[in-house]
């Protein structure tokens, strides 16, 4: 069974083939993700806003794992949310992300700061959305990974009909989309047994890695008015 048949039996829907999708990865070198409604289903808990799971953190862990492998070098990763959402900050400080940026209003100015700021353009960049504040960056990516919810009817038919993603998710937020998309990617990438045994090593090059990995210090930027 192919990769596409298998995330298509779980309720994955392919906007654009799997082939096609996993020679625009070959290009990538960023890997940014929203925040709410994409880790958890964007429900504040309290005033630290919306929590993340530990399967979606070893998803994204395994995910800089697949790039590094293949490219010889981390991938660029970050987190643009709408809010100010302090789990997110903690969740990219402790998983030793490249950014975090918050009060992000207009993703398409955001995603033009982190293009400048790291010297990549959207067209080198992967996206993981959920809902319309994403939609003008996501066209400007070269893939995009919405994360399904059943109550958005209408928007689930506009990104459809516009093809505004790649790929849209059979899991929603909150029930580990983000391991799913993550576990998609790597496959298309096509080295998942190896970070897989690796991890299980958990020595040589999954430590190498990880020590590269660990010395990125989370940058945090505030758009708010920008």
């Amino acid at each position: 069974m192919s990769i596409q048949q298998q995330f298509e039996q779980i309720g994955g829907k392919f906007l654009t083939p799997a082939e096609r999708i996993a020679e625009a990865l070959s290009s990538i070198q960023c890997y940014i993700f929203d925040w709410d409604g994409v880790f958890n289903n964007g429900t504040k808990m309290d005033e630290n806003g919306s929590p993340f799971s530990e399967p979606d953190s070893m998803g994204i862990n395994m995910l800089r794992f697949s790039h590094w492998l293949k490219h010889g070098r981390l991938p660029v990763t970050a987190i643009i949310t709408g809010a100010n959402n302090k789990y997110a900050h903690q969740f990219a400080k402790r998983e030793h992300l490249d950014a975090i940026y918050i009060n992000a209003k207009d993703k398409r100015t955001t995603l033009s700061h982190l293009s400048e700021q790291f010297n990549i353009s959207p067209g080198k960049s992967a996206f993981v959305f959920d809902d319309i504040l994403d939609l003008n960056a996501a066209e400007l990516c070269k893939a995009a990974f919405c994360v399904r919810r059943d109550s958005s009817v209408l928007l689930s038919d506009f990104i459809l009909r516009n093809k505004m993603c790649d790929y849209v998710s059979a899991n929603q937020g909150g029930n580990h989309a983000v391991r799913e998309i993550a576990e998609l990617i790597i496959g298309l990438i096509g080295n998942y047994d190896d970070c897989v045994n690796n991890r299980m090593a958990h020595v040589g090059v999954y430590s190498d890695y990880l020590n590269q990995r660990n010395r990125i210090d989370a940058q945090f930027e505030d758009m708010k008015g920008k």
